[in-house]
């Protein structure tokens, strides 16, 4: 083995490493030893992960076999890494994001009896998001697709105490499924199709598929590759939470914040993203596949921003935002544009953790209190949590020069030049969305740390701060708010400065040839070659920003806010209740958990109640046990009759069964007898 493979093995087995001594051990060494062994853990990732990069820049690509784990029917199903720029960027992020969380989670569960348990669970996550991304074959991107579905079963539901923690890890565990139904019929077309898992293999031998079909129905003939390509993207719409199938990740947020910033900022919920980029090859030679994505990306998009508007738990708001900028993601790759979704998956990973861990930082300090009506004020109390949301939410809104701003300028541009079936609806959808994103984040800037103070009843003369949660997720104190501690405020500051910066590296990450090889994009989709050539740089792009429609719409969507919820917050309520009808619909979140809850879950409790009365009750214990006691019983009773003790009752009895006996000899043999 290469000594850059050794490097590339060290990436994920560091983070395992820590994740099994930390939960197998945790008891024995201590909450101490057990956050040193799996940040240190990260951190050696992280190390790793940043030497790979520059490697990877300087134009060297890793890849081979770790290891056969089985050969069948002549296909090797094998553990093997494939790292270009693709991976090696997703490397990077994930494993700076998880440092910082882990960091911060020292200072957010510094009082929760699971201390040991959850930085086990966070360390095994990272592993299964690496092996995911580092993967070069179909089986092990399966493995770590599903290891971080099953990771953040446990991450969502670690306060195991709650019912409404249970019913998240439940309802996100039961929806994935759903998803990954269809991530295997994909991966198992591969396999049929083209007798292989190997990337490389089923990359090359794509095109000779082009004119191939499958029959899904009788008569009906569906192109092969749009097929498998939908079947895998159906994986990513329950992965990265898209319609209608991103009814999870809000309810996730009754996990501990610390995993809302590492499962919906830059892991789980992009691993969807990451793996539609990684499959440019094959969704590149259907138009019907990419429209489809395009589709379901501007309808993710537009659609959960406006929920956003009427939440007031501050993690649902950010919640919200992410399915939105999923959606945005999302409509990049349905547009071929591959590059600008990895570049939004960057840029968002750092803003979008930041507004989680800022979001925690305030409900710490509010003794665990995430409704926004209970907060105000709090930017006197909080500066440092304050500036680092800030700069989260002008990233998030698109304002230059912050990073959110080259992505989501860059997607929204992709979609203009588009010419695709689907592209005009998408780009609309888009840009209405600049307003509503700048919307909602300044809502809840506004509402959390500005105006009046409305915790003062609540918060104050109640004792000291703590900084975690008890095994119930609630606090033990109180006094007034104050700023976070250094664990939690540092990893705020460290993410907000590429929140700030990451966007300018926009000129090699997007219109350079970055990606190289790792993306392919066919001749007649070029769109982003098309922007680049009107690219000039980072300053002339925010100077040419300032005449632009997205820019104005995020700006009236800044000016909305501050008119709400600073000069005029009486008239959010009076909006409210004008609109009546279009508040309750947003409020029931266009009443798709109503119709899970009545249709599918409902549905199962009336199958199950059904079998148990009609199966269990009536035929298996009706029938099958107390029938044949009752058979028993009538038998009995009518032989009993004839068990009188007489001689007589015994003849005449013999008499008749003879006589019964002789009819049916006689009726057998009737044909047989002489006339």
């Amino acid at each position: 083995m290469s000594g850059a493979m050794k490097l590339a093995l060290l990436v994920p087995l560091a983070p395992l490493a820590g994740a099994i001594v930390a939960g197998l051990f945790g008891r024995v060494i201590g909450r101490t030893w057990s956050h040193r062994v799996t940040i240190a853990g990260v951190a050696v990732a992280f190390a790793a992960s940043c030497a790979i990069f520059n490697q990877v820049l300087g134009g060297a690509s890793i890849e081979g076999t770790v290891y056969t784990w089985l050969v069948s029917g002549g296909v090797n199903f094998e553990i093997g890494f494939l790292i270009d720029r693709l991976t090696a960027l997703m490397m990077v992020v994930v494993t700076f994001v998880s440092l910082m969380v882990h960091v911060y989670t020292i200072g957010y569960m510094a009082d929760d009896p699971g201390y040991q348990r959850f930085f086990a669970y966070i360390a095994l996550f990272t592993f299964s998001m690496l092996m995911l991304v580092m993967a070069n074959n179909f089986l092990q991107l399966f493995f770590g697709w599903e290891a971080v579905g099953l990771v953040s079963y446990l991450l969502i539901g670690f306060w195991y105490k709650r019912p409404s923690a249970t019913y998240a890890n439940l309802k996100a565990f039961l929806v994935n499924r759903v998803g990954d139904f269809g991530f295997i019929l994909g991966v198992g077309l591969v396999l049929a199709f083209f007798g292989s898992l190997d990337y490389a293999t089923v990359f090359a031998a794509a095109p000779g598929k082009t004119g191939a079909t499958i029959e899904i129905l009788p008569g009906a003939q569906w192109a092969l590759l749009s097929v498998i390509c939908i079947c895998l993207f159906i994986g990513a719409m329950g992965k990265s939470a898209q319609f209608p199938l991103h009814v999870w990740l809000p309810d996730s947020m009754e996990g501990p914040t610390p995993i809302s910033a590492l499962i919906h900022a830059a892991t789980m919920v992009t691993a969807g993203i990451f793996m539609v980029a990684r499959m440019s090859p094959l969704f590149e030679l259907s138009d019907a596949a990419l429209s489809f994505v395009l589709a379901i990306g501007a309808i993710t998009s537009f659609f959960m921003a406006l929920i956003a508007l009427v939440q007031y738990d501050i993690k649902r708001v950010v919640a919200y935002s992410t399915l939105s900028h999923l959606g945005y993601m999302t409509m990049a790759l349905g547009a071929s544009a591959y590059s600008a979704a990895m570049f939004h998956l960057m840029t968002h990973a750092f803003f979008k953790a930041v507004l989680f861990l800022g979001a925690g930082s305030v409900i710490v300090a509010l003794h665990h209190e995430q409704d926004m009506r209970r907060m105000g004020g709090l930017r006197r109390y909080m500066p440092i949590t304050y500036a680092t949301v800030l700069i989260g939410a002008l990233a998030n809104a698109g304002f230059p020069p912050f990073a959110g701003f080259f992505s989501k300028d860059s997607i929204i541009e992709a979609l203009h030049a588009a010419q695709r079936p689907g592209a005009g609806f998408a780009y609309a959808l888009a840009v209405a969305g600049v307003f509503v994103g700048a919307l909602y984040s300044f809502r809840l800037v506004f509402f959390a740390f500005h105006g009046k103070e409305r915790f003062d009843a609540t918060h104050h003369g109640h004792g000291g701060h703590v900084h975690g949660h008890d095994g119930d997720g609630h606090g033990h104190g109180g006094g007034a708010p104050h700023e976070s501690p250094w664990v939690i405020t540092v990893p705020l500051a460290l993410l907000a400065l590429p929140s700030i910066a990451a966007g300018w590296t926009i000129g090699s990450v997007l219109y350079g040839s970055f990606f190289g090889g790792a993306i392919v994009v066919a001749p007649e989709h070029t769109w982003i070659g098309t922007l680049a050539r009107d690219f000039h740089g980072v300053w002339p792009m925010m100077t040419h920003a300032l005449t632009t429609a997205p820019f104005w719409l995020a700006m009236a969507g800044l000016a909305t806010a501050w008119y709400l919820y600073i000069a005029r917050p009486d008239l959010p309520g009076v909006i409210r209740n004008r609109l009546g009808i279009v508040t309750r619909i947003l409020e029931r979140k266009y009443g798709f958990d109503d119709f899970n809850d009545w249709f599918f879950a409902g549905g199962a409790r009336a199958v199950g109640t059904g079998l148990w009365k009609g199966g269990d009750v009536a035929v298996i214990d009706g029938v099958l046990v107390n029938g044949s006691a009752r058979l028993v019983g009538l038998i009995a009773r009518i032989v009993r009759r004839f068990q009188t003790g007489f001689i007589y009752n015994y003849a005449f009895t013999m008499f008749i069964g003879l006589l019964a006996l002789l009819s049916v000899w006689l009726w057998l043999w009737r044909d047989a007898l002489p006339r």
